[in-house]
């Protein structure tokens, strides 16, 4: 069995066996859209601070990293078989002068995803082969919480390996709310995203399912306009300190335990370009769907967690 936790120590949210068949999924969308309901949920957040808890441990040396500026950048890309974007991405990442490390997690690829990324100057990890006493990566958010462990920078800046539309204001934008103020405990973007040849119209799970979720169940989220997307920036020692979901309800539910955690506060926007990627089709967005609304039904206290446990205090960082 996988060592998961049910439900994350340091939250307070009630797990019950509450669970919603895939074929009511079209549904639950319609009533989240229809009507609103009020639950008692203890919203407020434990006084954290974001900076609270960083552990200092010797990290690997690689030859992807560069001279540590006052606060370290580490630019973790999870990937699964995107050969043919990967290396300009990391390619034009690895040109930032903040990106102190640009490390790629190949999930299971079966195509050449790994020996692009590292000619183009990414050290490149199986993610199976990190923490492997929890078994195989299960999903993309397994993946994350793994990079986590292995990342050495202050701030980690999470790009999905896809991105088409990758510029330095990126990588600058996310990371300067943490730069300019302590009590911000993680970034989310703001950008158009487009689908297929439409400049708009993009984030079909996100419209859909993310959002009226947050306003239903979570509406001091309301405002986040784009709580699904892959670009992001968190602090280090918040990601070691939260759970992760194990897979595509992971960006939802750092969201909400940031916020249960630090506060509404400590998350911030960064108005980033528009996003251009692959788009995949409705019925490939069926599953994602489903895990991000289990994820936000969890953190009401209606659906059991499938996290694993905050990494702070864990173990030593190791690879295989």
């Amino acid at each position: 069995m996988p060592n998961l936790q049910f439900p994350a120590s340091n939250l307070r949210y009630p797990a019950s066996n509450l669970q919603f068949p895939a074929s009511n999924l079209r549904n639950l969308v319609s009533n989240l859209q229809l009507q609103h309901v009020e639950f008692a949920i203890d919203s407020a957040f434990d006084g954290r601070s974001p900076v609270e808890n960083d552990d200092d441990v010797a990290c690997r040396q690689t030859s992807t990293r560069k001279q540590a500026p006052m606060t370290t950048i580490s630019v973790c890309i999870p990937a699964r078989d995107e050969a043919s974007t990967v290396g300009a991405l990391v390619r034009a990442v690895r040109q930032h002068p903040r990106a102190h490390e640009v490390v790629v997690l190949d999930h299971a690829s079966s195509d050449d995803t790994a020996a692009v990324a590292r000619t183009a100057g990414a050290e490149v990890l199986n993610a199976d082969d990190v923490l492997p006493e929890f078994g195989p990566a299960l999903g993309k958010g397994d993946v994350l919480w793994r990079s986590v462990h292995i990342a050495c920078g202050d701030v980690i800046v999470w790009l999905d390996a896809d991105l088409r539309s990758y510029t330095d204001d990126y990588l600058t934008r996310l990371i300067e709310p943490l730069e300019r103020d302590h009590r911000i405990a993680l970034v989310r973007p703001d950008y158009a995203r487009t689908l297929q040849s439409l400049p708009t119209n993009g984030g079909r799970t996100t419209e859909k399912v993310a959002k009226p979720a947050l306003r239903t169940w979570h509406p001091h989220l309301a405002h986040i306009r784009q709580p699904l997307a892959g670009e992001y920036a968190i602090r280090r020692s918040v990601a070691t300190a939260l759970p992760f979901e194990i897979d595509y309800g992971v960006e939802i539910g750092l969201l909400i335990d940031v916020a249960h955690t630090y506060g509404t506060d400590a998350i911030a926007q960064a108005a980033l370009p528009a996003r251009v990627h692959r788009n995949r089709s409705d019925d490939e967005l069926v599953q994602p769907s489903q895990q991000v609304l289990r994820t936000a039904l969890s953190r009401a206290g209606l659906a059991p967690l499938h996290s694993r446990p905050p990494l702070h205090g864990l173990m030593p960082r190791a690879v295989a």
